[in-house]
């Protein structure tokens, strides 16, 4: 019996062994079918993009399978188009003097809106939008093309509305660019938005922001392991992420080629920079986002402009060419930075009032709350909102709730209310109705009308710009350390969405111009606590930003704009 059970055990190793090989060789396999499908695209068709060449691929080899998996399960199989999409522009309707990109004629079959030549759009024409912006755009050396534009280039500003972190960024960018303008150094400022691009191309990035937007929702809801799952998931922005969305962005490419390739192109999304170095753009800038060196938010053969030391660092060690980096400082609206001296001297004037013999009467903290983009953190904001009705009823909180264009985010701000008793509130709807409502409180002496406003839109560009607006007003941001971690304003750092967003909270608190990420209400209860009892803290932020401000911490935007017309100038 002893001989037959070695005998079994002997069989058994050796079909394990069997099954092993076999496993090991069709994984093999796998991996030189995927290699050379990878290679194949990288051949069909030829970019000036090489990732591989920017990537460290000895400490980052290719995963070729996942690659090829994950790029497959985004485009369907879909071969990338050779030809452009003729673009035309029109005067934007929310920011004077900015002109919006589309396409020249109506997709058939289309539902989007769109603006005919005979509605006022004109076909865009860059090479020679010094003497005629409506001319038909031919080649011409780079060097003909700068003579046309009297050495006054336009800025295109390329964007991809993917929540509204990126959107939001891009109109920090054309706000300083459309000061350039003002100010005779460049020509018009584009404000060029991929899915604005009615096309297919933009139907593969609708997909992608679709999945990723409603895993956000998802995760931040349910919390728990899902959640830590999810923002694990947020940090592995690796080289083969960037493999990815660079080949992504080769299938984009019909939606610039329309430009001269020495056209300035500020990017606030990494798929927009992408597919431009693809085009074979020579002065593309990106605009780096978070405070998280991954891969996966850098371009290969171009100008990468980082918000902090930290992010400048890390890129350096993870093998990004110094000519490839600059620190700028953070992405930030014109107007909120030459404001920072008075709005700051307002915060502060309102923090001491009623403390320590200041004189006049104790004032309500107004704190602003936003929605991001992807529409998550309902959960937690509504629990926010609940737990500090009684400092509302007290009279010691003022609450400004952007629910931006989410429906969603509206019902539950309504329903919060109505269970709290807090019924008495204001509602705006409109981008007018804000700017109305910031210029008023403006006015240190004034207070709104109700202690609760709630601002919900129908349209998406109030439902982003709202924040910006009411930031000046606000002497709390109350928010996820996204984006808005870096704006000179007192912030408040709520529960992430993503684990690489905690990095955005620890540089906010380093600059002293925010609290540390509250994971839990009691947390955030603490810090608004902090706020309400003493002018303490609310002095100190606010000195920091101004102090800040003047290291020019807050000009990355400005600086931004100032490379690129540089860049440009030694070109011509």
């Amino acid at each position: 019996s002893t001989m037959m059970l070695d005998e079994r055990w002997k069989n058994a190793l050796v079909i394990t062994a069997i099954v092993l090989a076999g496993l090991f060789v069709v994984a093999q396999a796998i991996k030189l079918w995927a290699k050379s499908i990878y290679n194949s695209w990288l051949a069909d068709p030829s970019t000036p993009l090489d990732v591989d060449a920017f990537v460290d691929t000895e400490t980052n080899p290719p995963n070729y399978a996942k690659v090829v998996f994950m790029h497959s399960s985004a485009t369907g199989g879909r071969q990338p188009v050779e030809g452009s999409i003729d673009l035309s522009s029109f005067e934007s309707p929310h920011v004077e003097g900015l002109r919006v990109t589309q396409r020249l004629d109506a997709r058939d079959g289309s539902q989007k809106p769109h603006i005919s030549v005979d509605d006022g759009a004109v076909p865009l024409d860059l090479m020679g939008e010094a003497s005629s912006r409506g001319a038909v755009n031919t080649r011409s050396t780079p060097r003909t093309r700068r003579n046309l534009r009297s050495r006054k280039p336009p800025l295109v500003i390329g964007t991809i509305r993917m929540g509204f972190g990126h959107h939001r960024i891009a109109y920090a960018a054309a706000s300083w660019a459309r000061a350039a303008t003002e100010d005779k150094e460049a020509g018009d400022t584009y404000f060029h938005d991929l899915l604005n691009i009615d096309s297919e191309e933009a139907d593969l990035i609708k997909s992608a922001d679709a999945f990723y937007s409603k895993m956000s929702r998802m995760t931040s809801n349910f919390g728990g392991p899902i959640e830590k799952l999810w923002g694990k998931a947020m940090l592995k922005g690796d080289g083969d992420a960037l493999r990815i969305t660079g080949l992504m962005a080769v299938q984009l490419r019909p939606l610039l080629k329309g430009m001269p390739t020495d056209t300035p192109i500020i990017a606030t999304h990494s798929l927009v920079a992408l597919a431009a170095v693809a085009c074979g753009f020579t002065n593309v800038i990106n605009l780096v986002i978070d405070n998280h060196a991954q891969f996966f938010v850098v371009v290969p053969q171009c100008l990468n402009l980082v918000q902090g030391p930290v992010n400048y660092q890390s890129f350096l060690r993870m093998g990004v060419e110094p000519e490839n980096l600059e620190l700028a400082g953070h992405w930030i609206p014109r107007d909120l930075v030459e404001n920072i001296p008075d709005d700051c001297e307002r915060r502060v004037n309102r923090a001491l009032s009623g403390f320590d013999g200041q004189g006049g009467e104790r004032k309500p903290r107004r704190i602003l709350i936003p929605v991001g983009g992807a529409g998550a953190q309902r959960a937690f904001i509504v629990k926010l909102v609940k737990a500090l009705a009684p400092l509302v009823e007290k009279g010691d909180l003022q609450l400004f709730l952007n629910a931006g264009d989410h429906k969603h985010m509206e019902t539950a701000f309504v329903k919060v209310l109505k269970e709290t008793g807090l019924t008495d509130y204001d509602v705006v709807t409109s981008t007018e109705g804000v700017r109305e409502f910031r210029d008023n409180l403006l006015d240190p002496n004034a207070e709104p009308a109700k202690a609760i406003t709630l601002f919900t839109f129908e349209d998406y560009f109030p439902a982003v710009a709202t924040t910006d607006i009411l930031s000046r007003v606000s002497d709390v941001l109350a928010c996820k350390p996204s984006e808005l971690a870096f704006y000179p304003v007192p912030k408040l750092m709520i529960r992430r969405v993503g684990d690489h967003e905690q990095f955005s909270a620890l540089r906010a608190a380093e600059l002293g111009d925010g609290t540390l990420e509250a994971r839990t209400i009691d947390v955030a209860l603490n810090n608004i606590q902090l706020f309400v009892d003493r002018p303490e803290l609310l002095v100190q932020m606010n000195e920091s930003i101004v102090t800040n401000n003047e290291a020019g911490i807050y000009d990355g935007c400005k600086n931004a704009v100032q490379i690129a017309l540089e860049r440009a100038a030694e070109d011509a």
